[in-house]
């Protein structure tokens, strides 16, 4: 018998059908952010919410495109590292400063017939688990002023597991968070390689 898992859906005002649709399909719960307070604050409220269940949470943001063997691939990946931060998305073009060692770690991933690799942190928060264990401790480091990703995975503190076939793609639409850095986003965001 599988274990329960439980999916939320992290979404943005102006994306409200997008995130509905995608919570529907999954029987997800959706955390709307209606008052512009960014994706930090949403994701923070995600684990919160997570760190009450009593199963694996998936959290999910409104943008994410699950393939059609979603279900079975993540109770896989969640089965076989129970005690992992799991990313569920490995994406193109952002963070651009990853590019070359994502590309770098699927070459050796290939040649050595593994189906991950690791990052020492999480650069996405597409679709992305963090151990139940680590909630509380995530929820107590957290750092209010980073990117959504960076502060669960800094948070959190430890190798990230991303599976080298996404079992999630990014709509790449146009964003809705304001970032510090005053930066565009004009690279393609999808995945790299999908399952």
């Amino acid at each position: 018998m599988e274990t329960q898992i439980k999916f939320v859906v992290v979404g943005h005002h102006s994306r409200y059908m997008q995130a509905r649709s995608l919570a529907e399909s999954l029987g997800a719960v959706m955390l709307i952010d209606s008052g512009d307070h960014g994706a930090n604050w949403n994701h923070r409220r995600a684990l919160e919410w997570a760190a009450g269940q009593t199963c694996r949470v998936v959290i999910l943001e409104d943008d994410a495109l699950p393939v059609v063997s979603f279900h079975r691939g993540i109770y896989s990946w969640l089965r076989d590292f129970p005690d992992s931060l799991i990313s569920f998305y490995l994406g193109t073009g952002r963070p651009p400063q990853y590019q070359m060692q994502i590309a770098e770690r699927l070459i050796v991933a290939d040649k050595t017939r593994a189906d991950y690799i690791t990052l020492p942190r999480l650069i996405h928060g597409v679709c992305y688990s963090v151990p139940p264990q680590q909630i509380e401790r995530v929820l107590t480091r957290w750092d209010n002023s980073k990117p959504a990703d960076y502060a669960v995975g800094d948070a959190y503190g430890g190798d990230v597991i991303y599976p080298c076939s996404s079992l999630v793609d990014h709509a790449d639409g146009e964003p809705v968070e304001h970032h510090p850095d005053q930066q565009l986003r004009t690279e393609r965001r999808r995945a790299w390689r999908l399952a």
